[in-house]
């Protein structure tokens, strides 16, 4: 892990308070599936475009390896279908690192269609229903404002 991920680290076992953060936003109208599935396909991609996320891989004691999960907390958010506008607006404004889930994609079932779906649909026209942002602590937050930790 770089220095520039974190604030300050004095020994291994000392706390890392990272200056980055990885939240995902979901609408608070989706059903408990939905919520999980959208989660999962929202964060698979910023570990695809931004390695300094990713941690090292895992090894048990048996030394059976695993794969590299994100070296951070993810943190869930919810919101209503107008917090998830605003806050596709806000981090396009901020051209942060995003991934975007529409509700058109839940009648899609391949990679392409998705994409096709989204190509699909004007940007100020897109049904989001989730959100995935990484960036600098405080302008997660500004992007994230009126929502709240999910349950």
């Amino acid at each position: 892990m770089s220095d520039a991920s974190h604030t300050s680290r004095t020994t291994d076992q000392a706390p890392v308070r990272f200056d980055t953060k990885i939240a995902v936003l979901l609408r608070d109208d989706l059903e408990t599936w939905q919520r999980l599935n959208v989660t999962a396909f929202l964060v698979s991609g910023l570990g695809t475009q931004l390695p300094e996320v990713i941690g090292e891989p895992y090894e048990d004691a048996d030394q059976v390896p695993y794969l590299p999960m994100f070296r951070q907390p993810v943190l869930v958010f919810e919101g209503t279908k107008e917090t998830l506008t605003t806050a596709h607006a806000r981090v396009l404004s901020r051209a942060l690192p995003r991934a975007v889930f529409t509700s058109d994609l839940f009648t899609t079932g391949n990679d392409r269609d998705n994409r096709a779906a989204v190509r699909a649909v004007p940007t100020g026209e897109l049904d989001v229903v989730g959100l995935a942002v990484y960036g600098p602590r405080n302008a997660v937050d500004k992007v994230l404002k009126g929502a709240r930790m999910h349950p």
